[in-house]
C-alpha cells in the first residue's frame, strides 16, 4: 500500500532525525574536537528544522510521528553515551557517516517512488542538505582519525 509506505517513510525519517538531534546535543558536551562540536551544532540546527517541517506535514496527513527514538537508535545512543574524548569523536563521526548514507538512500527512494506529492517533495528538498552533511561527516571523520594516529 503506497499511502502506508509514505507514512512509514515519515515515521522513519522522524525517528532518524530525533536520533541526529539527541546525538548532536550529546556531542556538544562530550566531543573533544572543535570540528566535531561545530558539525554537531549544524546537525542539531538543521535536523531540528527538518523535524518541525515534517511534523507540520504529518499533522496535515494524519500521520502520527514518534516523539522518542526507536530501539535501534536508542541502542546507538546508549553505546555512544559510554564513550568520551577522542574515542567518542571517532565513534560519533563514524555513526554520522553511516547514518547519513542510509538516510540519503531512503530519501532518494522516497523522492523517486513516493506517492504523496508533498512528502515526496519534502524528501527531495532535504537531499542536498543530507549530502552536504555526509560530505562534512566524512571530512571531520578523517580529521579525528588522523589526530588519533598522530
Amino acid at each position: 500500500n503506497k499511502v502506508e509506505e509514505d507514512a512509514e517513510f515519515a515515521v522513519e525519517a522522524a525517528d532518524g532525525s530525533l536520533m541526529e538531534v539527541q546525538l548532536g546535543t550529546m556531542a556538544l558536551t562530550k566531543a573533544a574536537s572543535p570540528e566535531v562540536k561545530a558539525f554537531a551544532q549544524k546537525i542539531v540546527d538543521e535536523h531540528t528544522k527538518a523535524n518541525d517541517e515534517l511534523k507540520a506535514l504529518a499533522a496535515k496527513k494524519n500521520i502520527t510521528l514518534p516523539t522518542t527514538m526507536g530501539d535501534e537508535h536508542k541502542r546507538k545512543y546508549e553505546n555512544l553515551q559510554e564513550k568520551s574524548g577522542a574515542e567518542f569523536d571517532k565513534e560519533y563521526m563514524d555513526l554520522m557517516v553511516k547514518d547519513h548514507k542510509e538516510d540519503i538512500k531512503e530519501f532518494e527512494e522516497q523522492a523517486e517512488d513516493g506517492t504523496d506529492p508533498e512528502i515526496k517533495e519534502w524528501a527531495s528538498n532535504k537531499l542536498p542538505a543530507l549530502r552536504n552533511h555526509l560530505e562534512e561527516a566524512e571530512r571531520v571523520h578523517e580529521t579525528v582519525k588522523e589526530k588519533d594516529r598522530g
